[in-house]
C-alpha cells in the first residue's frame, strides 16, 4: 500500500512534492509584512474587470497558469485540478476552470480550502491515481463582505472582533517525483479534521468559531502520529487572526498541549500592526493561508529555514442563509505535513 491509515491521519509512503507554486495578493496584502513574498500584487482590485467577482476568478486563472508554467510542465501535464473560494456554488474556480482543459474537482472546506486541496491532491498522488495535481484556493474582500456580510456600499461599522477577508488567489502543483535542481519539499502526512461547533453565531466572530476546530484537529494529529509541538519547526494556522489564536492556544494548553514556542497564525501575519489598527483581528478568507503558503512559507522551506511544519487551513463552515436564520457556526481544520529535503 502507498498509505498508511490512522482515525483520520494518512501517513503517505509515496511523498506528493509540491514542485510548482504561485501567489497573487491584494493592494492591502501586498503592503503588509509579507508583500515582498508573493509573485505578483496587484494594485487594482478589479483587475481589470466589470465586477469584483469577475476579478477573483481572474485571480484563480492567474494563478493556476502560472503555477503549472513555474514548473516547466504543460497544461497537458495536469492530470487534475482541485480548487475552491468563498462564493456560493465556487463560482469563482470553477469559471476559472472553464479556461483549462483539465478534469476540476471543485471543492468546499471554506477558509480551510487549501490544506484540504493540498491533502485530496497528495492522496491522488500517493495513491499512483495522478502524475501531477494542481490545488488552488483564494478570496476577494469585496466579494467575501457582499455574500457573508454586509455590502460595502452600506459602511457598516466593524466590531472589535472583526477579520478582514484576504484577496488571494494561492496555487500548487503537486508531483510524484521531485523537479531536478529543485530544493526537496514534500506532503508526508495529512489530517482530515471533524466539523466542530462551539456556539457562535456572530459572523463577524470568525476566529471564536473556528478555533476549537483547529485544535480539535491538532490535537488528534499530534495522537495519531505520536509527535509533539516541538516536532515541528513551525505550526501554521490558517486564519484564527489575534483572537482566534489566544482562543486556540489556550484550548490546547487545557490539554497540556502548548504550541505557544512555534504556533504562528496566516491571518495574524498578514497585515502589520498599523493596518490592524483598522482590520482589528487581522485576517481571513480562501486566500490568506493560500498565498502566505504559496508565497512566505515555501520560500522559507526551500531555503532549508523550516524541515518540518504541520500546516492547519480553518473554516468556518456558513452560508449567508444558515447566518441569516441564526444558526450557529461550524468550524473545520484540516492539516497537512510538509517536509524538507529527499
Amino acid at each position: 500500500m502507498s498509505i498508511i491509515l490512522f482515525v483520520q491521519t494518512i501517513k503517505l509512503k509515496n511523498p506528493a512534492y509540491i514542485v510548482g507554486s504561485f501567489s497573487i495578493a491584494g493592494k492591502r496584502e501586498g503592503e503588509g509584512p509579507l508583500g515582498k513574498t508573493f509573485n505578483k500584487v496587484e494594485q487594482d482590485e478589479y483587475l481589470g474587470m466589470k465586477t469584483h467577482e469577475q476579478a477573483e476568478t481572474e485571480m484563480f486563472k492567474i494563478a493556476m497558469e502560472e503555477a503549472i508554467k513555474s514548473t516547466g510542465l504543460r497544461e497537458s501535464d495536469i492530470d487534475v485540478m482541485l480548487s475552491g473560494d468563498l462564493l456560493n456554488q465556487i463560482t469563482s474556480s470553477s469559471f476559472a476552470a472553464r479556461d483549462f482543459d483539465v478534469p476540476f474537482i471543485g471543492l468546499y472546506g471554506a477558509c480551510s480550502t487549501m490544506s484540504l486541496s493540498l491533502a485530496v491532491g497528495s492522496l491522488f498522488v500517493a495513491g499512483g491515481f495522478a502524475k501531477n495535481v494542481l490545488v488552488a484556493s483564494g478570496s476577494h474582500f469585496a466579494t467575501a463582505e457582499r455574500q457573508y456580510r454586509m455590502p460595502l456600499e452600506l459602511g457598516s461599522t466593524r466590531p472589535p472582533t472583526a477579520q478582514w477577508t484576504a484577496t488571494g488567489v494561492g496555487a500548487s502543483v503537486l508531483s510524484d517525483k521531485n523537479i531536478d535542481g529543485l530544493p526537496p519539499v514534500k506532503i508526508t502526512t495529512v489530517t482530515f479534521g471533524q466539523v466542530v461547533d462551539w456556539g457562535v453565531v456572530d459572523v463577524n466572530d470568525m476566529g471564536s468559531a473556528m478555533a476549537p476546530a483547529a485544535a480539535d484537529t491538532i490535537e488528534r494529529h499530534l495522537k495519531n502520529t505520536k509527535t509533539r509541538p516541538e516536532d515541528y519547526d513551525a505550526i501554521y494556522t490558517g486564519d484564527l487572526g489575534i483572537l482566534g489564536s489566544k482562543i486556540l492556544k489556550k484550548l490546547l494548553k487545557d490539554k497540556k498541549i502548548n504550541i505557544s514556542k512555534n504556533h504562528k497564525d496566516c491571518g495574524e501575519m498578514l497585515f502589520n500592526e498599523k493596518q490592524n489598527g483598522t482590520q482589528w483581528q487581522g485576517a481571513s478568507g480562501c486566500g490568506c493561508s493560500a498565498i502566505t503558503l504559496n508565497g512566505y512559507i515555501l520560500k522559507k522551506l526551500r531555503a532549508g529555514d523550516y524541515k518540518k511544519i504541520l500546516f492547519v487551513s480553518t473554516g468556518a463552515l456558513l452560508s449567508p442563509v444558515s447566518s441569516f436564520q441564526g444558526n450557529t457556526i461550524p468550524g473545520i481544520a484540516h492539516a497537512v505535513v510538509i517536509n524538507f529535503g529527499g
